[in-house]
């Protein structure tokens, strides 16, 4: 088996849900060796985070939000507010590079498995602990999930049908775009501080918030506010550059999606369209479409209803317009650009048989992501990492579980 790009790193996760899960298992792709530390008895709650579950039940924890972001990791289940417990997660966390957490801030303090305490203990160890709010402010101890933090951060009002037409209105995205976010912020910030660990020596502590990253995600549309002063207002399946970027309704009922915001793309546009706007002095420059947007809009809606969608794609894909269907999931995956990338692959269960799931979407030359252990059952490896790791006994081992340690 040829090395992995984290071979080497161990990660100990002692994180619930999504955003930090998530980060972990991009990093567990990546080679990483991940121990997801769960609740005796309880587990991760997005176990029970279905329907559906895998093959119907939830008698395994094994739903399908679960399955999302928990392969490449092993699990082991630990109490680690009883004396013995915190004992064990000091010895793991010895033998370990980096811990991720998302309690509240102050949970693991009062265990003395904090970041004060253990940078004292293990002045090389990165810790990474993912809150909604932050470790300070006014606001650190308040609970928070992926749509709070969509309204809190103004994700929501860019997103939406505009003022004045039916349905109008924040919306929600229906990704959990913020923990998906978070996530991504939250592997690349680790492997930041791997690097200066192994440069210097110095571990650091990450303080991830979903807010932050929320606000970060803004990025032009906060720009364009920071440099205008003008609130940006909800535009529906529209962009927020030049004109037109959005949807059509095409004549059979299916959507379209086109950006043709240049001159040059706007023209080849016309010519599938058999209208010369170009020509027209309200929408012969980026600048004139943008000012006249509303009646380009008008215009371009009435074309589109003229063909159905094959018809404009063939015309417009003809002319090096790009353009796109409205896929949903299962257009998606059945689309022939995503199948000849394989972008699904297979997870392999011994009971379960294959599994089908989404690949690490990065192609590395040299280090190929190629290798998906099936997302672990409750405390699956927990005899095999304190016995491998710690050095206990299979008498010990059964005697932790049965004093509820393990």
């Amino acid at each position: 088996m040829s090395a992995k790009a984290l071979d080497g790193i161990r990660i100990l996760d002692l994180s619930r849900i999504l955003a930090a899960p998530l980060a972990s298992q991009m990093l567990g792709d990546l080679g990483a060796e991940v121990i997801k530390v769960e609740q005796p008895g309880k587990g991760d709650d997005a176990r029970q985070y279905g329907p559906p579950f895998l093959h119907g039940t939830d008698a395994d924890g094994l739903s399908a939000f679960y399955l999302s972001c928990n392969r490449n990791k092993r699990a082991v289940t630990l109490d680690f507010t009883t004396d013995r417990g915190r004992d064990l997660a000091l010895k793991l966390i010895e033998q370990s590079d980096v811990v991720l957490e998302n309690f509240r801030p102050g949970v693991l303090d009062k265990y003395g498995l904090g970041w004060t305490d253990l940078h004292e203990r293990f002045p090389r160890l990165v810790m990474c602990s993912v809150t909604g709010f932050g470790q300070d402010g006014p606001y650190r101890h308040r609970p928070g999930y992926d749509g709070i933090f969509q309204a809190v951060s103004g994700m929501m009002s860019v997103s939406g049908v505009p003022d004045g037409q039916p349905g109008a209105g924040p919306m929600k995205s229906g990704l959990s775009l913020v923990d998906i976010l978070t996530g991504l912020y939250t592997s690349s910030a680790l492997l930041a501080a791997l690097r200066h660990r192994d440069r210097t020596g110095e571990g650091q502590h990450l303080d991830v918030s979903l807010l932050d990253c929320g606000v970060a995600s803004l990025s032009h549309f906060a720009e364009n506010y920071l440099v205008s002063g003008e609130v940006p207002q909800r535009r529906g399946n529209g962009g927020f550059g030049g004109i037109p970027s959005q949807a059509f309704e095409c004549a059979d009922g299916t959507l379209i999606f086109i950006v043709a915001t240049t001159n040059p793309q706007f023209s080849r546009a016309c010519e599938a369209f058999g209208h010369a706007l170009i020509e027209d002095p309200r929408f012969n420059s980026i600048a004139a479409r943008i000012e006249h947007r509303l009646e380009l809009l008008e215009i371009l809606e009435k074309i589109f209803l003229e063909h159905p969608r094959e018809h404009w794609l063939a015309e417009l894909e003809a002319r090096d317009v790009p353009v796109g269907p409205v896929n949903d999931i299962e257009e998606t995956l059945a689309d022939e650009q995503v199948r000849f990338r394989g972008v699904q692959m297979s997870m392999h269960d011994q009971a379960l048989g294959e599994v089908a799931g989404l690949r690490y979407p990065i192609r590395m030359s040299a280090t190929p992501v190629t290798d998906y252990a099936f997302p672990p059952r409750l405390g699956q490896d927990s005899a095999a990492v304190y016995g491998e790791l710690l050095g206990l006994s299979p008498d010990e081992i059964s005697e932790l579980a049965d004093a509820g340690v393990i």
